[in-house]
């Protein structure tokens, strides 16, 4: 597979696509044969922890950002794998197994490792705000008993005697006794007198309600974010 200088820069982190179109994984590292010429690449499917599936560049192709492989997935998995990162050329055991793997003719000269530009990944934090709900306290109804003092008035009857004295004339002497003696008369008097009775009525429902209520709180918080600085000799600056 022959590519520009750009092209084989751009390779790092780029996506890797079995024959089909799946997805494997991305590229991690680059290796090149003896006129520099890239021919195999460490693939990281994200199933082999710090290990990369070793593939071959032989029929591969560049499309849209992403590196086309004419295997399927599962070859490229199950293919000879290097630990992420090593700097280490790939050994004679180890090409044999790759072409044994993928039944390519063997070259003669192992490929070296082709290391990437110098390159940092700046990080910065975000700030994620939310809510959660937490107890608020207990709102409750309670009832106790207590005794106020009541002033009314009600109105009672009862009997007063008065005396009354009419004189005997000739016009009603008919029906007056003239006897002398003790005698006596009685007469029921009636009084009414107030009394005190209790009943127990209903007169109110007391009931709790709750409102959301949503407010604007102020958050204060502070995040972290790298910052990158070249180091550029003065006379390798690129002048503007």
């Amino acid at each position: 597979m022959r590519l520009t200088e750009q092209q084989i820069r751009s390779l790092y982190g780029q996506d890797v696509q079995d024959r089909s179109g799946a997805k494997i994984g991305s590229v991690g590292q680059v290796w090149a044969d003896a006129a520099g010429e890239p021919t195999w690449v460490s693939v990281k499917t994200g199933v082999m922890g710090h290990h990369e599936s070793m593939a071959p560049l032989v029929g591969a192709g560049m499309a849209e950002g992403r590196l086309k492989v004419p295997y399927d997935k599962a070859t490229v998995r199950s293919a000879p794998a290097v630990e992420s990162g090593t700097e280490q050329p790939l050994d004679a055991d180890q090409l044999a197994q790759l072409y044994r793997h993928y039944q390519l003719q063997q070259q003669e000269r192992p490929p070296q490792r082709m290391p990437g530009s110098p390159e940092l990944t700046r990080s910065e934090e975000r700030l994620r705000v939310g809510t959660e709900s937490e107890p608020a306290g207990t709102a409750r109804l309670r009832k106790h008993v207590v005794t106020e003092d009541v002033h009314t008035t009600v109105p009672v009857e009862h009997d007063e005697v008065s005396v009354v004295r009419e004189p005997i004339t000739a016009a009603n002497r008919g029906d007056a006794r003239a006897d002398i003696g003790d005698e006596q008369r009685e007469m029921e008097l009636r009084a009414e007198r107030a009394v005190i009775g209790k009943e127990q009525i209903p007169v109110e429902r007391v009931r709790l309600t709750k409102d959301e209520v949503v407010e604007e709180q102020p958050i204060d918080s502070q995040v972290r974010r790298e910052m990158v600085d070249a180091d550029v000799p003065e006379r390798a600056r690129r002048r503007r």
